[in-house]
């Protein structure tokens, strides 16, 4: 294997590092990423980084602070339930072109002020609605594990459904339910598969919480 061509001098800087990280957690997994691994697709040395970033949790902001940044901002001129909409899903086609921020922003949810700016978004839409408060603050808290949760569902899913050991393991253990145990379970099998992602599945539990706001709106 050729050795990593070293970073020129005077070369490195914090977008270059942050560029490369999210190259290596894209390309390993987040789980799989360090600083000296970094370091050494860098070609410095590990003390070189701190000179950037204070530790593993300070670039981890700042990786998911370069992702949040990517998000459109929120369209004018259209109702509050469509910037709501466009809002939530600019977010899960952000986390699904890049998996690895389903982990950042799980691992540490209030950090990074990107994902600030994004909540600034939100909420401001729902206070220009008219909604108090608790509701706005309730609302955007609703939504935003909503699409998280959703989102890294999907991710995993998708994961499992290109692993031909996990298309196994997965069809045995729908094989092996017994229908007088799990009746309903085993007539929706086909439905239930048709859930674990997708854009009109998303959709669907978007409109049922945006239907539940405007109901008690």
């Amino acid at each position: 294997m050729p050795a990593k061509t070293r970073t020129p001098r005077n070369t490195l800087s914090s977008e270059l590092i942050v560029r490369t990280a999210l190259d290596l957690m894209e390309g390993q997994g987040s789980d799989a990423f360090s600083l000296r691994g970094l370091a050494a697709e860098l070609g410095v040395g590990p003390m070189a980084l701190y000179t950037y970033f204070r530790n593993k949790d300070d670039l981890y902001d700042a990786v998911r602070d370069h992702l949040m940044g990517l998000i459109p901002p929120v369209p004018e001129g259209v109702a509050w339930p469509d910037q709501v909409r466009a809002v939530c899903r600019g977010l899960r086609a952000l986390m699904l072109q890049h998996p690895c921020l389903a982990q950042l922003l799980a691992g540490r949810p209030l950090s990074g002020h990107e994902t600030a700016r994004v909540a600034e978004d939100l909420l401001g839409v729902l206070r220009s609605a008219g909604f108090d408060a608790q509701t706005a603050a309730r609302t955007h808290t609703t939504l935003f594990t909503y699409v998280l949760g959703a989102t890294s569902w999907e991710i995993q899913m998708a994961a499992e459904r290109q692993d031909p050991q996990e298309r196994r393991r997965l069809r045995a253990t729908i094989e092996s339910l017994s229908p007088t145990e799990f009746p309903t379970v085993v007539e929706l099998t086909p439905e239930l598969s048709r859930t674990t992602g997708g854009d009109e599945q998303f959709d669907y539990g978007l409109d049922l919480l945006l239907a539940g706001l405007q109901a008690g709106g």
